[in-house]
């Protein structure tokens, strides 16, 4: 079966033998990489769908507890940007807002002449300004003022200010972590992002299946023959390295920080979408190896191979994957549909 790839042409002969001096690359620049300053939190480009940037950008720094990314975090891990959101709890809209805390912190911020928890341009501002509000409840407890608001926000202020901090309870304690962890993806990098010390593994799992038919919703399973889907190969390619991926490839977008274009390292992924505005339009997913290559499942009748990004003309950005980064993602994100 390797045969089928073998004599595939001389650009990509050259792109493997880069390989092994790209990978080692990794770990030369992460002893070099040095972190940017704090400085102002601004949104990393793409992360968040195009008609919420501009609320998220504006009501994110309503207060110093609170900036666009740690608001953009909120958002996705309460409803996934999406504005009919209704849980078994009945909590509603993108905010996911319980009925009694909607009555008392809602507002009408887009001054239409009425508070709909249904409407983000009113329900984002609410988040926002609830956000701050129970930022001033803690402002006195010990730790960090952030993990306290977002403890507040989740399990009361009153139970913060008792245990003094963020509470000893596994789903508050779990939801700050996640949100503080995801709150990395969505922000705009100051400097370069620090290198993924997995690649170099997750790209050995990857080459190794070079040539592999490709199956919709494959995992590699012996139920699948071993073969693979774009996201089920990005997926196995971590896992293989100890990182559990969600299994659909808009989901791995928020994985971790987003570097540019420019900054592509060896075992990052790369995204391609319908909407270049709009992250939860993305449809495939490959593993950037280096020299403007990725490998990649690309669909059905061709096998996994190396190929140039640019022969996707809809390249959305890129995520360099951390364990916190894929641990944080909110559960059962991988239910919908593989691709």
């Amino acid at each position: 079966m390797r045969k089928l790839w073998v004599g595939v042409g001389l650009g990509i002969a050259m792109c493997l033998s880069f390989i092994g001096l790209l990978v080692i690359g990794v770990y030369v620049t992460a002893g070099n990489i040095l972190g940017g300053g704090r400085g102002t939190v601004g949104l990393a480009k793409g992360a968040v769908p195009d008609q919420y940037q501009a609320l998220v950008t504006q009501w994110g720094n309503l207060c110093p507890a609170l900036n666009p990314a740690v608001l953009a975090a909120q958002l996705y891990t309460e409803s996934n940007w999406d504005p009919t959101a209704r849980s078994p709890a009945a909590a509603m809209g993108i905010a996911q807002f319980i009925p009694e805390t909607w009555a008392t912190q809602g507002l009408d911020a887009n001054h239409d002449g009425k508070r709909d928890v249904w409407d983000p341009a009113d329900a984002i501002p609410s988040a926002a300004s609830y956000d701050c509000e129970l930022a001033k409840d803690v402002k006195g407890v010990a730790g960090d003022i952030t993990d306290n608001m977002l403890a507040a926000y989740n399990a009361g202020p009153y139970r913060v200010i008792k245990a003094g901090g963020v509470p000893s309870i596994s789903e508050t304690q779990g939801y700050v972590k996640s949100i503080r962890s995801l709150e990395k993806s969505f922000a705009r990098p100051v400097g370069r992002v620090a290198p993924s010390q997995q690649a170099a593994g997750a790209i050995y799992y990857a080459q190794e299946k070079l040539g592999t038919p490709y199956l919709w919703g494959g995992d590699g399973t012996k139920e699948d023959g071993g073969r693979f889907d774009c996201s089920g190969l990005t997926k196995a390619a971590y896992a293989s390295v100890g990182i559990e991926l969600p299994r659909v490839a808009n989901d791995q977008w928020n994985a971790g920080p987003h570097p540019k274009r420019d900054e592509l390292l060896p075992g990052d992924l790369v995204f391609f979408a319908h909407d270049l505005k709009d992250p939860r339009s993305i449809h495939h997913v490959g593993l950037y190896v280096g020299g403007g290559y990725m490998i990649h499942a690309p669909r059905t009748g061709a096998v996994i191979r190396f190929e140039k990004i640019d022969a996707q003309p809809d390249y959305i950005g890129a995520t360099r994957v951390t364990a916190d980064g894929a641990k944080a993602l909110p559960v059962g994100t991988g239910s919908r549909r593989p691709t």
